[in-house]
């Protein structure tokens, strides 16, 4: 099959095997030109690990601690006429590469927020490595189904009490445009935070808690988002932000719940990046062009895979975490630079869909995209055939 991106809105709908095995083998250079993480971990389970900042985790951990992996996902292998989606493919190359290095690595693919899965990865933890001593948690869902009651969640992206609006990208065409976005209205707060929030990380912990496959010393981390203020009625101040809150509060419960075991659960707050999570957001993908000029220029910008081998290898496993006031490590902590933020405060005033590819990196925005699902990575042949019908090796 020859495989070509089709892009429906804020997704594509195809995804590029070969491109994918060199995404991944790419981020797989960087960590792995920066030398081994000292004291880093040995073995890692990553809840939400095949795209975005869990793959990344996923990597950072393997080739920069030659960590065993077990990663949790949900993703489609191909059927007769489609492709597996990027996440599966990703997958497929992590583990093939992990395997060539020597390093153990099990996947599962279901749904991250039920019970069975939650048992299936505890069977595997038991049998395969005893213990685990870092928990990533880097799930991003629409929705979450609860595991007891059945109950289906489901999050909105909306400003609470007043409508907002601003500048908005189409991400497509490079309009910039107005939006305006309702207020949150019925339970859509409770919903989100239902979903986003920090209830399911408490599960998953304390499950593995329970069955005691956590190691002493054991580290959690959860990702987040601040950024700044021009984004904050939709995010900050937003649902969204709502269910970050809850995520600080599971944080701090976290703490005293690994207490006994010497723990410790942290909160991420990452840069503003292109993920197949924030190009659904409103008015995000303007700011993100915007910030990506600004940091190239300053000559620090940093993908997925610099942002999470600075997490393990500067912070997470350093004797220098650098907490905030609120005790959150800031990885957002460049883009988040005077200097930065009075660039992009600046050009947001004045950018237009006329003057975007002045002001703005909107080509780096498309192809940050493209590369989530395989496109546009140099050394492949994006018009020779595919194979499309690939498996994930642990999966069978």
């Amino acid at each position: 099959m020859i495989v070509t991106p089709k892009i429906r809105g804020f997704i594509c709908t195809t995804a590029h095997p070969e491109g994918c095995a060199r995404h991944v083998a790419d981020q797989i250079g960087v960590v792995t030109s920066r030398g081994l993480v000292a004291g880093g971990p040995k073995k890692v389970l990553v809840i939400g690990s095949s795209t975005g900042y869990g793959l990344s985790s996923r990597i950072a951990a393997a080739f920069g601690s030659n960590a065993a992996t077990i990663g949790v996902f949900f993703e489609k292998p191909s059927e007769p006429d489609r492709t597996g989606t990027a996440g599966w493919y990703n997958t497929v190359a992590f583990e093939k590469e992990a395997a060539a290095a020597g390093l153990y690595a099990r996947s599962f693919n279901g749904d991250a927020y039920s019970d069975a899965i939650k048992d299936e990865v505890i069977a595997a933890i038991k049998a395969d490595l005893g213990q685990v001593d870092c928990v990533i948690y880097s799930l991003a869902s629409p929705r979450r189904t609860e595991p007891k009651t059945g109950e289906v969640f489901k999050s909105v992206l909306k400003p609470i009490g007043e409508t907002y609006t601003n500048k908005t990208l189409n991400t497509t065409t490079g309009a910039v445009t107005e939006i305006s976005i309702e207020p949150a209205a019925g339970d859509d707060i409770a919903q989100t935070v239902a979903v986003m929030g920090g209830e399911d990380w408490e599960l998953w912990m304390k499950a593995l808690l329970e069955a005691g496959v956590l190691a002493d010393g054991v580290k959690t981390a959860a990702y987040s988002y601040i950024g700044p203020s021009m984004t904050w009625p939709i995010y900050k101040n937003g649902t969204i932000g709502r269910a970050k809150e809850d995520l600080e509060r599971a944080q701090q419960a976290l703490d005293e719940l690994l207490a006994p075991l010497h723990g410790k659960a942290w909160i991420s707050v990452n840069k503003a990046l292109v993920t197949q999570a924030s190009s659904a957001i409103p008015v995000v993908p303007l700011y993100i062009s915007l910030l990506y000029k600004a940091m190239k220029a300053a000559g620090n910008h940093e993908d997925c895979i610099e942002q999470m081998d600075r997490l393990f290898r500067d912070r997470l496993y350093s004797n220098t975490p650098q907490p905030d006031e609120a005790g959150r490590i800031r990885l957002d902590d460049w883009e988040m630079g005077e200097g930065i933020q009075k660039i992009v405060g600046e050009r947001w005033e004045t950018v237009s869909t006329e003057n975007l590819t002045e002001v703005a990196d909107f080509s780096g925005y498309q192809s940050s995209f493209l590369r989530l699902f395989g496109f546009g990575l140099q050394g492949v042949d994006y018009t020779a055939d595919s194979e499309v019908d690939q498996k994930v090796p642990s999966l069978g």
